[in-house]
């Protein structure tokens, strides 16, 4: 399987140990990830007007020293899945969306008719962030997260797209699986409140996608120093969170 996602930082997170967690999974999965951080479909868009070549490309979770444009990408090779997505402060507002990412989906199409289509549902911000774009869910976490699947769900059908439901499993880590500790300041599936941090945050969110992109029940191995126990919770999670969506 050869997947292309048009992103930004939060599709980036996402990739990291996408082709490795398949790798170890026996599966075959290889992966490019276009991203401008914090790229909204509005300037995804304009950036397909104006055939921008603005994006890093990363390849198999690295990155290259490549600069590349949507189109460009497009016709590079054949590609078997094609990932959206909003920027993170607009992902619960869906008014930001169109008429963007039906005009995106429509382009990705030409290109690319054999291609199945997904919208990538990003997660919520942690409470306390300070990030400026929390002012439009009031600094909820919650009120976020359920903004977010509103939004994406919207998006999803309006394009004819299946989910990849990451902020829904991310969501019920931090609500669901006290071993992560959240209320006694323990592991934090966010690095910085919003990105995902470099460890667990991003194994959940590659987990999520290879198990929705397969439809393969996953099994947990050992990766970068991180603690097994905890890496086979996030893959019970996966199946509850998205079973429970």
């Amino acid at each position: 399987m050869k997947l292309l996602s048009i992103g930004n930082s939060f599709s980036t997170d996402a990739h990291r140990f996408l082709h490795t967690l398949a790798v170890q999974n026996s599966l075959e999965l290889d992966t490019a990830n276009l991203f401008i951080g914090g790229c909204s479909l509005q300037t995804h868009w304009q950036n397909v007007c104006e055939d921008n070549a603005y994006y890093d490309y990363e390849l198999n979770g690295n990155e290259t020293e490549a600069k590349i444009s949507i189109k460009s990408a497009l016709d590079s090779q054949k590609w078997d899945v094609i990932t959206l997505q909003q920027a993170s402060a607009d992902s619960g507002i869906y008014s930001t969306y169109q008429p963007y990412l039906s005009s995106l989906a429509a382009f990705v199409r030409e290109h690319q008719p054999r291609a199945k289509l997904y919208f990538h549902q990003t997660w919520s911000y942690e409470n306390g962030s300070e990030h400026p774009g929390f002012l439009n869910y009031e600094r909820d976490s919650r009120r976020m997260f359920e903004s977010i699947v509103s939004a994406s769900e919207k998006a999803a059908e309006s394009i004819g797209a299946d989910l990849i439901r990451t902020g829904t499993v991310i969501q019920y880590l931090r609500e669901n699986t006290k071993v992560f500790g959240y209320e006694n300041g323990g592991i934090s599936l966010c690095r910085d409140t919003f990105h995902l941090s470099e460890t667990y945050g991003r194994y959940a969110a590659a987990a999520t996608w290879l198990s929705t992109l397969t439809g393969e029940k996953l099994t947990a191995k050992e990766l970068d120093g991180m603690d097994i126990k905890l890496l086979e919770i996030i893959m019970q999670a996966i199946s509850g969170g998205i079973k429970n969506a």
